[in-house]
């Protein structure tokens, strides 16, 4: 019995690796289409986001019935319990990628970053495959000091949100409103990506140390 519930366990973590693997398709894919305007590329990412959701779904039932069934304790508790939010995370972040591929799709055949924004935003796109391929590693080899990799990414991602905000409000800025918008939105998601990537990797440092990284001092900070 023991060896089963084991094997399960198992599986769970191969399972959020596998989650992880489509995620950094998908936003390496929306990436591509936003900044080249492959209306069929975006497309593929929108459809492929329900293969993440069926993901996560099949998880968290998984995860559940072996809480209710095994009442699991101490390192086991965690490794469910981990599992349970970690895909929670990981879909949040194909519905970002997805997001992104919707607005890509929205204004084709035209670009939807301005000219003047498409290397702030190519530098975004770099930064959040790097978060998505270094969650992928993390999950699948729990090499901890990757998370320290992934919360750089994500303060660039911050910094290049906030460049895209300074380009906007100043003076020389003359996007269309519909072109605002848009820009306004992709920025936000891309910097919600990485937040989420953030996410995941302390939840796999919580795995594997048994410390709540959310409570640790950031040691780039």
């Amino acid at each position: 019995m023991r060896d089963i519930f084991e094997a399960e366990l198992t599986q769970l973590g191969e399972d959020l690796a596998a989650m992880s693997r489509l995620v950094e398709h998908a936003i390496t894919n929306a990436g591509v289409a936003l900044l080249t305007a492959d209306l069929a590329l975006a497309e593929t990412v929108i459809v492929d986001d329900l293969a993440i959701d069926a993901m996560e779904r099949d998880i968290d039932e998984r995860s559940v019935q072996l809480l209710a069934q095994q009442a699991p304790v101490a390192t086991d508790l965690r490794v469910v319990v981990t599992a349970l939010r970690i895909s929670a995370t990981l879909e949040r972040m194909g519905d970002l990628a997805r997001h992104i591929a919707q607005i890509a799709r929205g204004r084709y055949p035209r670009d939807a970053v301005p000219q003047s924004l498409s290397g702030t935003f190519a530098e975004m796109h770099d930064a959040a495959v790097r978060v998505a391929r270094r969650c992928t590693t993390l999950l699948e080899n729990r090499d901890v000091p990757l998370a320290e990799s992934i919360e750089q990414d994500d303060d660039l991602l911050d910094e290049l949100h906030e460049d895209v905000f300074t380009a906007m409000l100043g003076g020389s800025w003359s996007a269309s409103p519909q072109e605002t918008v848009d820009t306004t939105l992709l920025s936000r998601f891309y910097e919600r990506f990485g937040d989420h990537g953030v996410s995941a990797a302390r939840r796999v440092v919580y795995l594997v140390t048994g410390t709540n990284a959310d409570e640790l001092d950031r040691s780039a900070s």
